[in-house]
């Protein structure tokens, strides 16, 4: 079998052609629009903000079992929650004693590197359990206290103004109220001189507290501090009276530290940043910073 093609006129098929080549140019245009709004698009979402992004700054030292239980479980726990996250863990790595606070101060200053916008000051030794426990973005102006006195492990921190634990607050507000003192090494009482300054900025009326929640003290966190690694309860020189006074003197704008190595460690699911830091004292203020 042949096929037998028909010969149009050359004028006629001048003009099927210029019809053609005039779809073609139609297409090629559209094809070209179609384009560049695809690639304005994609650049609109690479700019426009993807949401919010907590950092879990972990003060810690020597708490390694607690460590490897704490982050692939909060790890899931906050994939659950749709929570886009950083886990910050601030090792202080000097031979003085440890400085809780200090160190959630040099965590604002890692978590504002890492682009988070807000953050939750965690104790590597409290785990949630209760799936109805909020960590999401609370809101400018408001404060989180994840871990709530009625629901806390140990029943002595059930009183109206206790915020240790987990707490959450926006990177913003932690700035506003200068961070945390630096005067509290050793263990406690960071958290109450914490509690006055939000008091004094007006955000102590604006603590957000988990309330009706099916679980109590016994089975809404689980407490895996280990007894080995006993707490630094020992009080040094005029460290009580130092402890009972509105600090006024430091916080973030006066912490002196300094950086000793970054390193990212990988626990199950979880990936950690793992900041060794120094902290410098002041031993005309605080001569008991060291034993």
């Amino acid at each position: 079998m042949r096929w037998r093609f028909r010969r149009l006129p050359r004028l006629r098929l001048l003009k099927y052609a210029g019809i053609t080549l005039v779809s073609m140019a139609a297409v090629l245009s559209l094809m070209w629009y179609a384009l560049t709004d695809e690639i304005a698009f994609n650049r609109q979402q690479i700019i426009e903000p993807r949401g919010h992004r907590l950092c879990v700054v972990i003060p810690y030292r020597n708490r390694w079992p607690e460590l490897q239980e704490l982050a692939p479980h909060l790890h899931q726990f906050l994939e659950e929650q749709h929570v886009e996250h950083r886990f910050v863990v601030m090792n202080q790595t000097d031979a003085y004693r440890f400085n809780r606070a200090s160190l959630v101060n040099v965590g604002w200053y890692e978590a504002d590197r890492l682009g988070c916008d807000f953050m939750a000051m965690h104790d590597v030794d409290l785990i949630p359990l209760n799936k109805k426990i909020s960590y999401r973005w609370p809101g400018e102006g408001n404060v989180r206290h994840i871990s709530a006195g009625k629901y806390h492990p140990i029943k002595r921190y059930d009183y109206p103004k206790f915020i240790g634990g987990i707490l959450m607050l926006t990177m913003a507000d932690f700035k506003r109220v200068n961070g945390m003192s630096n005067k509290y090494w050793g263990w406690g009482m960071e958290d109450d001189e914490f509690y006055l300054r939000l008091k004094e900025a007006g955000l102590a009326e604006k603590i957000l507290r988990p309330t009706n929640l099916e679980t109590d003290r016994t089975n809404t966190f689980r407490h895996v501090h280990s007894k080995e690694r006993k707490r630094d309860y020992a009080v040094v020189g005029n460290q009580k009276a130092m402890a009972r006074r509105r600090d006024r003197v430091s916080g973030l704008n006066t912490l002196k530290y300094s950086i000793a190595s970054r390193r990212i460690l990988k626990i199950d699911s979880a990936t950690l940043s793992v900041v060794n830091v120094k902290l410098e004292c002041d031993r005309k203020w605080t001569s008991y910073c060291s034993l």
